[in-house]
């Protein structure tokens, strides 16, 4: 993270609401957040809804400062999870203070950026893998036998929120995707345990 007394920020801004999406993947970046209090969650948003997280920052924080750096779009969407207090500096700004900076420290921090900037699209690209596959897959690693036929089922031992940010995506859409799924069939019963009537057609789901 680079030193948050260098560029010079803004004056402080009024406080941005929950649920307030700060950046919007694709975007050209004029200007650069800095974070000053509060959480972001970073991820890839579906018709308004943050369909696949891939992370959270807290502040203090540059947001997607890599890109302003490297001159590129945003790579990822932001809506802040809680009030946040945001300050912000114009991309000349940034990139002019750091063209100040010895030779090395510059090249230091491109390369950072870079680094940071393909780990970001890597995680992003993984992210778009369906999210019925990644359920499907998580449902068959965790399955268990339940008789002495073979049947399978999950006993789901954390909550749902905790399981949908293991899978990168958000609570209500993990909820989803196991209505989907129970409506073709390929889960049945509720609450803490989830039969597997299907295990096969669960394989083809997940590609595995």
């Amino acid at each position: 993270m680079l030193d948050t007394t260098l560029p010079p920020l803004s004056e402080s801004a009024a406080p941005v609401a929950a649920g307030t999406v700060l950046l919007h993947r694709g975007d050209a970046v004029d200007r650069i957040a800095h974070v000053m209090q509060g959480r972001v969650v970073l991820g890839v948003l579906v018709e308004g809804q943050m369909a696949h997280q891939l992370g959270v920052v807290e502040g203090p924080f540059w947001l997607e400062a890599a890109s302003g750096l490297l001159g590129l779009p945003h790579a990822v969407d932001a809506v802040a999870e809680t009030e946040v207090h945001v300050q912000y500096v114009s991309v000349g700004d940034f990139v002019a203070e750091v063209q100040a900076l010895p030779a090395a420290s510059q090249n230091l921090l491109i390369d950072m950026a870079r680094s940071q900037r393909q780990q970001t699209e890597m995680a992003v690209s993984r992210l778009a893998k369906d999210a019925d596959a990644r359920c499907a897959e998580w449902l068959l690693r965790h399955a268990e036998p339940v008789d002495l036929t073979g049947s399978l089922a999950v006993k789901l031992t954390e909550r749902k929120r905790t399981i949908a940010a293991q899978l990168g995506i958000a609570p209500e859409t993990f909820s989803r995707v196991l209505r989907h799924l129970r409506e073709r069939q390929l889960i049945s019963g509720g609450g803490r345990v989830l039969g597997l009537p299907n295990p096969q057609a669960l394989r083809e789901l997940a590609g595995v």
